[in-house]
C-alpha cells in the first residue's frame, strides 16, 4: 500500500498519525476567534487545519418544510431550516487566505472540504496541498470528478455510505484521475457514541480498496481515535474550538486545546506502541530479569542435609536456578554448610 505525501509529511503505516484540527464554525463568526484556533491548534502539535468552504446558497434553498426544516428532537439543530444552519456555520470565502497565512506562519498545513465545484476553484488559487471530501458530499458524482483532476491527495469521509456507495466514490475519483485516496472511517451522527464508531471496519476498509485509511471522528474525548490508531488509521481529524462553553454549532463535539494536547501526545504514543511482532526480550527489560523468580535456600542447611520443601522457595530475586529444577533439586542432599539467603546452585549439590 503506497504511502501518501500530504505539503510533505508522509502519511503510512510505518508513520505517526497525521492529526488534522476540524474548524468547522467553530469561529462563531469571528475571525479573530478563528485565527486564535489556528494558533492553539498549532501550539497541541497538530499537523494540519481544516476550514469547510462553501455557502448557504451553494449547499440548500431557503425553505421551512418537510426535510429542509431540522425538527428531530436528538438533533443539536432542532428547530433551523438547513439555510439558517449553514449560513451560521459557513466560513466566509473572504477569511480563507488569512487563515490559511497563519496555519503557514505557524508551520501549518491548511486545506479545506469544498461543498462544490464553485469552492474547488476558489480553492485551487489558494494552492491547497489537498481536498477533504465531507460524508454528505460524497455522493455528489460531479464535484468528486473536479477533485480528483486537480491531481492532489483525496481524503474521503465514508459516513452515511454502504459498501457499494463507497465503491462508487473510489471508483469515480480514480476514473477522473485521482492517484493519492484516503479513506476515513466515519459515523455521521453529532456527537457519535463509541459503540457506532464500529471501528474494525478499518482494516476491512484498507484492503478493500487498497489505500491508505484513517479516523473522522465525532465521539467525545479520545479514546476512539487510539482504538482507531491500534487498527492501521494513520489519520486522525477532530473537530477543535477554542472552549466549547462559548457555543457554536459543532461545539458540543469538538475537543477543547488541552484535549487536543492530550490527542497529539497519546496518538503517537499508541504508534509508537505497536512496534513489530516480537518475543523477544528488549534490550531494556534485560536489566530486570535479575528481579524473576528463582530458587533460594530459605533456612540453614548442614552438610548432607535433604533438599526441602521448607528450606528451598521460588522467591526473588532471580541469580538462583530457575523455578522449573526445584523437583530435582529436592531429590538431592546439601554439599556442604549453606547460609539462608544462598542462591541455588549446581555445586550444592551433594
Amino acid at each position: 500500500m503506497e504511502e501518501i505525501n500530504i505539503g510533505g509529511i508522509p502519511i503510512g503505516r510505518q508513520h505517526k498519525p497525521f492529526i488534522i484540527a476540524e474548524m468547522s464554525g467553530n469561529h462563531n463568526q469571528s475571525l479573530d476567534r478563528a485565527l486564535a484556533i489556528v494558533d492553539c491548534a498549532a501550539e497541541a502539535g497538530v499537523q494540519a487545519i481544516k476550514l469547510q468552504t462553501y455557502t448557504a446558497d451553494t449547499l440548500t434553498i431557503n425553505m421551512n418544510v418537510g426535510l429542509f426544516l431540522i425538527s428531530d428532537d436528538k438533533s443539536l439543530w432542532k428547530g433551523q431550516n438547513l439555510y439558517q444552519l449553514y449560513k451560521q456555520a459557513y466560513t466566509p470565502w473572504e477569511w480563507h487566505e488569512p487563515i490559511f497565512r497563519r496555519a503557514k506562519e505557524r508551520g501549518l498545513l491548511a486545506f479545506s472540504s469544498p461543498f462544490d465545484e464553485s469552492a474547488v476553484d476558489f480553492l485551487e488559487k489558494l494552492d491547497v496541498p489537498a481536498y477533504k471530501v465531507a460524508s454528505f458530499e460524497n455522493n455528489h458524482l460531479p464535484l468528486l470528478r473536479k477533485i480528483a483532476k486537480t491531481g492532489k491527495p483525496v481524503i474521503v469521509s465514508t459516513g452515511l455510505s454502504t459498501l457499494a456507495d463507497i465503491d462508487e466514490t473510489v471508483y469515480t475519483l480514480r476514473e477522473a484521475g485521482c492517484k493519492k485516496l484516503i479513506l476515513l472511517k466515519c459515523t455521521s451522527t453529532y456527537p457519535a457514541s463509541p459503540e457506532n464508531s464500529n471501528l474494525l471496519t478499518i482494516p476491512h476498509m484498507a484492503e478493500m480498496f487498497n489505500c491508505q485509511v484513517g479516523l473522522s471522528d465525532h465521539t467525545l474525548g479520545i479514546g476512539v481515535p487510539l482504538a482507531a490508531i491500534g487498527l492501521g488509521a494513520r489519520l486522525i481529524e477532530k473537530h477543535f474550538t477554542l472552549n466549547r462553553a462559548d457555543g457554536g454549532v459543532d461545539a458540543a463535539f469538538s475537543l477543547e486545546p488541552h484535549e487536543l494536547v492530550s490527542l497529539v501526545i497519546e496518538s503517537r504514543r499508541a504508534f509508537e506502541g505497536l512496534g513489530k511482532i516480537t518475543y523477544d526480550i528488549t534490550e531494556s527489560e534485560k536489566k530486570s530479569l535479575r528481579f524473576k523468580r528463582s530458587i533460594y535456600v530459605v533456612q540453614d542447611v548442614e552438610a548432607g542435609e535433604n533438599f526441602t520443601a521448607e528450606n528451598l522457595r521460588i522467591i526473588r530475586p532471580g541469580d538462583g536456578l530457575h523455578p522449573r529444577f526445584l523437583p530435582e533439586l529436592l531429590r538431592h542432599k546439601a554439599s556442604s554448610n549453606i547460609k539462608m539467603g544462598t542462591p541455588s546452585s549446581w555445586n550444592l549439590i551433594a
